[in-house]
């Protein structure tokens, strides 16, 4: 396998992996590959910096904020906000997670993410509309995701009107392969 960094005209970077560089080519000639963030399926392959593997008496250079041991609380912020910025540190003495333990929770978001969506309706650009309508009692409450400009979250959220943005990026259910 073979991992590209690929842009879209949006400027959006992803990452996609292939059995091969023509594997690649193939796929983007059919317009099997699109962004995930904005759809887009004019994709081509960003500039890479090189892969160059640590020396085995190294340190890696990334540094990996650290997370709470297994089985420790993380206690509440009081009186916290839902727009209050919260600073999370890990307890001394707690090893960073691995890459597998880091992958596993990634997994286990993006299962999280798959779970709540399955009970909510996409309403691609007319979110924003929706949730107003819903907010002033013009429309059924019901769960829904779709497309928003940060202008129009902010002014959504300015409103009193409780929205959050996705962890992970949603494909368009019109641009699905």
């Amino acid at each position: 396998m073979i991992v590209f960094d690929l842009q879209c005209p949006n400027h959006h970077i992803f990452e996609g992996w292939f059995g091969s560089s023509d594997d690649f080519t193939d796929q983007s000639a059919r317009g099997l590959i699109s962004c995930p963030i904005c759809g887009a399926d004019d994709i081509s392959k960003a500039v890479m910096a090189p892969s160059i593997g640590a020396k085995s008496n190294q340190k890696s250079a990334i540094d990996i904020p650290q997370t709470p041991a297994k089985n420790e609380a993380i206690e509440p912020v009081e009186n916290a906000q839902p727009n209050d910025a919260v600073q999370l540190s890990a307890p001394t003495g707690t090893s960073t997670p691995s890459l597998i333990e880091m992958k596993a929770m990634l997994s286990k978001l993006a299962e999280a993410q798959e779970k709540a969506l399955e009970s909510s309706r996409w309403v691609g650009e007319d979110f924003t509309d929706t949730a107003r309508a819903m907010h002033y009692g013009e429309a059924e409450v019901a769960p829904v995701h779709g497309e928003a400009s940060l202008d129009d979250a902010k002014a959504l959220l300015e409103e009193g009107i409780n929205i959050a943005p996705l962890p992970l990026p949603v494909r368009r259910p019109d641009k699905e392969n």
